[in-house]
């Protein structure tokens, strides 16, 4: 092969990798600035996403973020998943995109492939957080909780539709104790 070939296919496949790692956050939303990370580690509950394979068919979801030593974010996502009667969890490591003070961050479980992570909704508490992905087929609203209050669901359902996501295709998650998986996983 010709080294004018090869540099050729070296030059589409880079742009194929970085074409599937995109990190980027829909035109329309703003990530939170003032942004404090050790106040946002720890443990929440999903209360609704957009569903997606990765998430497909699970219950009783948290994210737990913690600091690596390089310092990196620690993302630990677990969910029950009803049919198979089991925990299900992933485990990947989230970097800021800039400044530490914007929660813009990329996020990733396959190595080098990142997806964007936007906390474009944030209470003053860090209770509650609306999250985007890289477009608009990936939501989630978080809690620090098992449930959120009506009027804070109220308002990121109000935001998320003015930045254009479909709302209506939002999954609640069930997070009740009762249909929880007997294994603790």
């Amino acid at each position: 092969m010709n080294v004018r070939l090869q540099t050729y296919l070296i030059l589409i496949f880079a742009i194929c990798i970085l074409g599937c790692s995109t990190t980027y956050i829909p035109k329309t939303a703003t990530p939170v600035s003032s942004f404090e990370v050790d106040r946002y580690l720890g443990t929440w509950y999903e209360i609704a996403r957009l569903d997606h394979k990765f998430e497909k068919g699970l219950s009783h979801v948290t994210a737990t973020y913690s600091t690596n030593d390089d310092g990196s974010i620690k993302v630990l996502n677990k969910g029950y998943n009803k049919e198979e009667k089991e925990w299900k969890s992933a485990e990947g490591k989230a970097k800021f995109r800039g400044e530490p003070t914007t929660a813009a961050l990329k996020v990733s479980f396959f190595g080098p492939f990142y997806a964007g992570y936007n906390v474009i909704a944030l209470d003053k508490d860090y209770r509650h957080a609306l999250v985007a992905g890289k477009n608009f087929d990936y939501l989630w609203i978080l809690s620090r909780e098992t449930t959120i209050p009506e009027e804070v669901k109220v308002d990121y359902l109000r935001l998320a539709l003015e930045v254009g996501y479909d709302i209506e295709d939002l999954l609640w998650v069930d997070q009740d104790p009762a249909t929880k998986g007997a294994d603790e996983g």
